[in-house]
């Protein structure tokens, strides 16, 4: 089967978020159906506190998961249910809202704040599943070493070294490191929507220079190829999940498959009903 050839390629726009965090937002609604299952990516990249430090206070979702990585700086988290922790340099927390929560994420003072949350879409079979965390430490991501090239697998697997197992969305999610000119090859499966988010540099792709801060999508194939520039290193997140093909009806942090179904949610949060599992 032939390679992978770029459809789509989407670069970051600022944005501010929460309650006026500095942020690059890149995936959002209107790229729902290219990238399913994938809803939403913002990227966090700052050296200036003020730029994060007002976080995210207390907030709902319904439907989704979120996937939060970082490469530096510190994320104090805590929920409805009681729950409380921390994500560190290197950790990741895999958050299924399912049938409702109520959390907050506050980012510490750090030399740099680095890293991305990624919203995945849930089935509608699960949109309203007990809501739970999956916290991801430093040595639960593998790293795959070879030569230039540096992988580590937050969740699937690659060339035999296995991530984290995710319930629902079988997303496969790597953070990979190019230094200056060298290659890699990733083997990808056809059947899955697979996407590349160049985090720090700049990447040479089908012969083409793609900036940072740029999501780039691939049509299907077998494997896809990415080269680092010869005078800069690169860092890039993959992603590849299989399409729902389902639906979506997405109302700020909510997303449900009907318009009634969102509208339910909301009313719920109006009349305290919104949390269904203790």
């Amino acid at each position: 089967m032939r390679e992978c050839k770029v459809m789509k390629e989407i670069r970051g726009k600022n944005a501010v978020d929460g309650a006026g965090v500095h942020l690059v937002r890149v995936l959002g609604r209107s790229d729902t159906k290219d990238f399913d299952p994938f809803l939403m990516l913002d990227s966090f990249d700052s050296k200036d506190y003020r730029d994060y430090i007002a976080g995210f206070p207390m907030h709902p979702h319904r439907g989704i998961e979120t996937i939060t990585y970082l490469i530096s700086g510190e994320i104090d988290h805590q929920d409805s249910l009681g729950n409380k922790g921390k994500i560190g340099p290197g950790e990741a927390q895999w958050m299924t809202a399912g049938s409702g929560i109520l959390h907050q994420e506050m980012p510490q003072e750090s030399e740099r704040m680095l890293g991305f949350q990624l919203w995945l879409n849930l089935p509608s079979m699960e949109k309203m599943a007990e809501p739970q965390y999956l916290n991801i430490e430093k040595e639960q991501i593998p790293v795959k070493q070879a030569g230039d090239v540096e992988i580590r697998v937050l969740s699937g697997s690659f060339e035999g070294v296995k991530g984290v197992t995710p319930k629902y969305i079988q997303a496969s999610i790597y953070d990979i490191l190019l230094s200056a000119g060298g290659q890699i090859e990733i083997p990808v499966n056809p059947e899955e929507n697979v996407f590349l988010f160049l985090m720090e540099g700049d990447a040479l792709i089908e012969e083409r220079r793609i900036l940072s801060k740029t999501a780039v999508l691939f049509d299907n194939g077998a494997s896809i190829k990415v080269e680092a520039p010869a005078d800069a290193d690169l860092r890039f997140i993959f992603f590849s999940g299989k399409p729902l093909h389902e639906p979506i009806a997405w109302g700020g942090p909510i997303v449900m498959n009907t318009d009634s179904e969102l509208m339910d949610a909301f009313e719920e949060l109006e009349q305290g009903t919104f949390i269904k599992h203790k």
